[in-house]
C-alpha cells in the first residue's frame, strides 16, 4: 500500500490548498446537465488526456442502458483539474460528483474521508470481479486495505523513437538506454524544424516533475532523505536537473515551458519530434493513427539505477459529498463500475480502436486477442516495466516513503508545483539555477520538518 512510513495527521484544508490557483480554466462540458423528472445528473470532473476523451465520447452509451441517469462531463488541464477537485473537496463543495484522482491523492483524500469507500460495492459485485485488477494499481487506490477509489488505466513510463528517423541517421536505440545515450541521439536528430526529443517542461508536479523525478531517482538524487532532510539542492538532485536543462536547450523543442503530456503528444504525432519519454499509455494513442508502426519502445533511460519508469493510475473517485443523497451515490457508483469495467475495455477496444483501450489495470485486458495484436510493439513491455518498477525505492538511497514521481505527503502537492515553476523559470532564462534550487531547497524542507514532527 502506498503511504508514508510515518503516520500522518489529517490533512486540513489550509494545508493541502495553500498555493494552488484556484481558477479553473479550458473546460469543456459533455451531457446533459438538465434536471428531468426521474433522473438523476452525476457531475464529472476529468483530466482531458486522450484516454478519458475517449470515455466522453462512450458516456452516450452508459446513458441509453440507464436511461435514470445524465452524465456531465467536464474536462480540464491536468494542473487546473487538480486545483478544482483539490478545492471542492477539502472544502466540500459539492461541485463534482465523480473526479479522476491520481495514485498520490487518493490515499490521502480517503484518509480525510474526502471519498466514497467503495471497497463493499467493488467486492461484492461478481461481475466486477475486483480480483483481476492488478495488485499494485489496486493497493494505491487503497487506505487501510479499503478502497476509495477504482483504477481507470494505469501506466509506467518508457522512451518512445521514430524507427525511421533512427535508420535514416544510422543510429541504433539499445534496449536500455542511458539518458547520455538518449541525449547525444537528441542533439544529433534535432534539425530546424524538428525537435529529436520531447521533454515535458510546464510547471506542476504531475507535468514536469512526473518524467524529472524519475531522471532526479536514477541520477542518484531524491526529494527527502530518509530522516526527511530535503536533498533538492544536493548534487544528485542537481545534476539531474542541469542534465534537464542542457539536454532540453541542446536537443529539446522550442518553447519548452509550454509543454505538458498533451503538448508532447501532439508534437511527436504530428511528426515534429524523434523521440519522448513519458507514459507508457501514451503509445496507444500514437499507434491509433497514422503513424501505427513508425515506433519503438524502449525502457526509461537510466544512470546509476537499473530501472527508472514510474508508477501511476487515473482512477475514478466519488466525492464524499455525495453522501448525503442515495440516489445519487447510487448513480454515481453505477458510473464508476461501468467505466472501469472489462465490458467498457471490450466498448472502447471495438469503437475506439484497440490500441486506445484503458490498459495497465485488468490482467483479462492483455488476454484480449484483439488488443494483444494491436500493442504488440508495447503492450508486452509496458507489463514487464510496471512489474519491475520499485516504488519502495526507485532511487540509489533509501527513501521514508513509498512513490516513485512523488512523495506521498500532502505538503508535496505544493512543494512540487512551486519547484516546478522555479525550474520553468530557469528555462525560461528568467532565473539562475542555484537560486531556483536553493529557494526550492526551502521550500521542501517545510514540508520536511512536518514531517519530522510526526
Amino acid at each position: 500500500m502506498i503511504r508514508t512510513t510515518r503516520s500522518r495527521a489529517r490533512l486540513a484544508a489550509p494545508v493541502l490548498l495553500a498555493g494552488l490557483s484556484l481558477t479553473v480554466t479550458g473546460c469543456a462540458g459533455f451531457g446533459n446537465i438538465g434536471n428531468q423528472p426521474g433522473v438523476t445528473t452525476v457531475t464529472f470532473a476529468s483530466v482531458n488526456n486522450p484516454q478519458m476523451q475517449d470515455l466522453a465520447q462512450l458516456i452516450p452509451e452508459f446513458e441509453r442502458a440507464h436511461p435514470d441517469i445524465k452524465i456531465n462531463t467536464l474536462m480540464m488541464e491536468e494542473n487546473d483539474l487538480r486545483n478544482a477537485a483539490t478545492k471542492d473537496v477539502a472544502t466540500e463543495g459539492g461541485q463534482y460528483d465523480v473526479m479522476t484522482v491520481g495514485l498520490y491523492e487518493v490515499p490521502i483524500w480517503g484518509q480525510n474521508g474526502w471519498l466514497v469507500d467503495l471497497t463493499d460495492q467493488a467486492k461484492q459485485d461478481p461481475g466486477y470481479d475486483v480480483d483481476d485488477i492488478f495488485t499494485p494499481v489496486l493497493d494505491g487506490v487503497s487506505y487501510q486495505d479499503r478502497y476509495y477509489a477504482m483504477p481507470f488505466y494505469g501506466e509506467s513510463s518508457f522512451l518512445m523513437y521514430r524507427k525511421d528517423l533512427f535508420e535514416q541517421a544510422g543510429l541504433e536505440m539499445p534496449e536500455r538506454p542511458t539518458w547520455q545515450q538518449v541525449a547525444d541521439f537528441a542533439r544529433q536528430l534535432k534539425t530546424d524544424d524538428r525537435a529529436g526529443i520531447c521533454l515535458r517542461g510546464k510547471p506542476g508536479w504531475g507535468e514536469m516533475f512526473a518524467p524529472l523525478t524519475t531522471i532526479v531517482n536514477t541520477f542518484g538524487g531524491q526529494w527527502y532523505d530518509e530522516n526527511w532532510q530535503a536533498q533538492v539542492d544536493a548534487p544528485g538532485f542537481r545534476n539531474a536537473i542541469q542534465f534537464y536543462l542542457d539536454t532540453l536547450k541542446a536537443g529539446g523543442q522550442a518553447d519548452p515551458v509550454s509543454y505538458g503530456f498533451t503538448e508532447c503528444l501532439n508534437l511527436v504525432g504530428g511528426g515534429n519530434a524523434a523521440m519522448w519519454y513519458d507514459a507508457t499509455s501514451a503509445a496507444g494513442s500514437l499507434e491509433s493513427g497514422p503513424n501505427k508502426g513508425k515506433f519503438g519502445y524502449v525502457r526509461a533511460p537510466v544512470d546509476q539505477t537499473e530501472e527508472s519508469g514510474w508508477l501511476w493510475s487515473w482512477n475514478l473517485g466519488i466525492n464524499a459529498s455525495v453522501e448525503e443523497d442515495p440516489a445519487k451515490k447510487a448513480a454515481a457508483w453505477e458510473f464508476v463500475k461501468w467505466a472501469t469495467s472489462k465490458e467498457y475495455v471490450q466498448l472502447a477496444g471495438e469503437r475506439m480502436g484497440w490500441p486506445r483501450v484503458p490498459s495497465g489495470t485488468r490482467a483479462s485486458t492483455f488476454e484480449i486477442g484483439e488488443y494483444a495484436a494491436s500493442g504488440e510493439e508495447f503492450a508486452p513491455l509496458t507489463a514487464e516495466i510496471m512489474a519491475e518498477v520499485d516504488p519502495k525505492q526507485p532511487g540509489v538511497a533509501p527513501q521514508p516513503w513509498i512513490g516513485i514521481q512523488y512523495v506521498t505527503i500532502p505538503e508535496f502537492q505544493d512543494v512540487g508545483n512551486q519547484t516546478s515553476q522555479l525550474i520553468a523559470d530557469v528555462i525560461a532564462g528568467r532565473r539562475d539555477l542555484d537560486g531556483a534550487l536553493r529557494d526550492g531547497q526551502a521550500i521542501a524542507q517545510r514540508a520536511g520538518d512536518k514531517q519530522k514532527q510526526e
